[in-house]
């Protein structure tokens, strides 16, 4: 199944693309994350599934085909397609920017009122800026179960 992730994701780009609805251009800054974690609440709130505080998680999650969103300041989650004309998943150069603040330019799209984008050019990478692991260690201590 790994394999039909990328196919997937390049899928929806063209059925997207194929709807009618206008790309757009746009200049975008947040923070990229793991939307299984963000969205499911699996590993806590929001502010647990960011920063430095989840960022092996949003390794692990971006290798193994979890799609990768980038979170504006806005609180705007958009998917990312592709990153600079290359599939995220498993890519070495995507991994390397898991959980960092990046301004990027994209190309977005919008279906069903979920927001899509390709990463076309990285403007600014600021690295993890969201140092929040005092707050939360490595992995949160709620998501881990206790032993009977």
């Amino acid at each position: 199944m790994r394999f039909a992730l990328p196919a997937l994701a390049f899928a929806g780009s063209v059925v997207i693309a194929a709807s009618g609805q206008a790309a757009e251009t746009k200049q975008l800054t947040g923070e990229l994350i793991d939307t299984w974690c963000y969205y499911s609440g699996v590993m806590g709130g929001p502010d647990s599934t960011q920063g430095s505080a989840h960022h092996t998680c949003a390794l692990w999650c971006a290798a193994g085909g979890i799609p990768v969103g980038l979170l504006t300041d806005d609180g705007t989650v958009y998917m990312v397609l592709s990153y600079q004309g290359e599939d995220p998943v498993n890519s070495e150069p995507f991994l390397d920017v898991q959980s960092h603040r990046l301004t990027v330019d994209a190309t977005h799209y919008q279906r069903d009122g979920i927001n899509y984008i390709t990463i076309d050019n990285i403007v600014e990478d600021e690295g993890i800026v969201n140092v929040n692991h005092d707050d939360w260690g490595t992995v949160p201590g709620f998501v881990i179960p206790e032993l009977n």
